[in-house]
């Protein structure tokens, strides 16, 4: 059977749903001419202004406006012609870079202010998970001014005038003693008790009080100062009555036993005795009956304790001695012994008795009263 020869398919009819081209109708036609020559004369307009100002269109193609495939001239990508807006990292000119900053100029962001970067290498090994004050000068804490100690820039002479002058601020004496006014003399403090004008400044601060130091000795019974214990163990008073500025101020001083200690609580004795006389207890007899009372309790309360660590000793003693003697071989005792005495109790019994119920005779201890069975063969 011969082969059959390729031959060119026939042409694919056209589909039922699309439409033949109508053709062009004149208006449409001049319409397209006027247009094709509008354009053409903006062409010639553009191409003779660039001739007037000595640039012919199409001479040097710029960066913007290149065609397809076409390369840009060098004048164009030349470093002359960079604009003051563009910034090179590779160049260290600050007038060709847009205003450059070294690295050293440069802060880290906000969020990065509080970090700091330590280089360990460098650090001295405290062994106790601390850094020294030299390897750490960022930490603001190591290095606040003491006020106790005395600064590196200054003298000896200069510290101990410092201190002084500090010391005479705090007790508002020498030069900062406040002014006695001549023209108000109304407004002057004086002493509650001679009128002296020569009043402690410190104890009208802090007490409210205004005597001067001639009174404060004559009358001890009045201006002496208490501590917060004799406080609470003489007027019965509590810590929080106490700790209340307002109801009772107090001094405060080191305290002389030791240093480390917390400081000393200083109370007038007046205003001491004024609130609990008067406001707390109503009066001294009361305060009194309320001492007395305290004071029989806690005997009662030591002579109960002492009675019964007493009882409880009494028979730590007889449970070691009976112990101690069972260990030396005594034997101790048996049922019936007289221990009180120290010695064994010999038995002295009476004589023999039946029992009606059982029919066995039973005889009995004089002394202690035992009873004990006996048969008879």
């Amino acid at each position: 059977m011969a082969a059959q020869r390729p031959s060119t398919p026939p042409q694919a009819a056209a589909p039922l749903h699309v439409l033949p081209r109508t053709p062009l109708t004149p208006e449409q036609v001049k319409k397209i001419e006027i247009n094709r020559l509008k354009a053409k004369a903006l062409r010639n307009q553009r191409e003779a202004e660039a001739r007037k100002q000595g640039n012919p269109l199409g001479s040097k193609p710029s960066a913007n406006n290149l065609a397809a495939g076409q390369k840009r001239a060098h004048s164009v990508i030349s470093s002359a012609n960079v604009p003051a807006t563009s910034r090179n990292g590779r160049n260290t000119d600050p007038a060709t870079n847009g205003g450059f900053r070294p690295l050293d100029q440069i802060q880290p962001a906000r969020n990065f202010t509080k970090f700091v970067e330590y280089d360990f290498s460098k650090m001295t090994d405290t062994k106790g998970g601390f850094l020294t004050v030299e390897d750490d000068p960022h930490n603001k804490a190591l290095h606040a001014p003491n006020a106790d100690e005395k600064p590196a820039h200054m003298t000896l002479k200069e510290w101990e005038r410092h201190q002084l002058l500090r010391s005479l601020r705090e007790q508002k004496a020498g030069p900062f003693e406040p002014g006695l006014s001549v023209l108000k003399k109304e407004e002057n403090k004086v002493c509650q008790e001679c009128g002296s004008l020569e009043v402690d400044w410190k104890w009208l601060d802090i007490f409210g009080c205004a005597v001067c130091n001639v009174c404060k000795d004559k009358l001890p019974d009045k201006y002496s100062l208490l501590t917060k214990t004799e406080a609470k163990e003489d007027y019965m008073l509590t810590d929080p009555e106490l700790k209340d500025e307002e109801l009772l101020p107090h001094l405060e001083r080191p305290n002389p036993h030791k240093s480390t200690w917390n400081n000393m609580m200083l109370y007038l004795r007046y205003q001491v005795e004024e609130y609990a006389f008067s406001k707390k207890w109503g009066s001294a007899e009361a305060l009194d009956e309320a001492f007395e009372k305290r004071e029989t309790e806690k005997k009662k309360r030591k002579q109960d304790k002492f009675k019964s660590k007493l009882q409880e000793l009494k028979k730590k003693t007889r449970v070691e001695a009976y112990r101690r003697s069972r260990q030396a071989g005594g034997g101790g005792g048996e049922f019936g012994d007289d221990v009180s005495r120290g010695g064994k109790h010999t038995h002295v019994w009476g004589r023999t008795i039946e029992n009606e119920e059982t029919g066995i005779g039973v005889k009995a201890c004089v002394e202690c009263g035992m009873e004990v069975e006996e048969l008879e063969f």
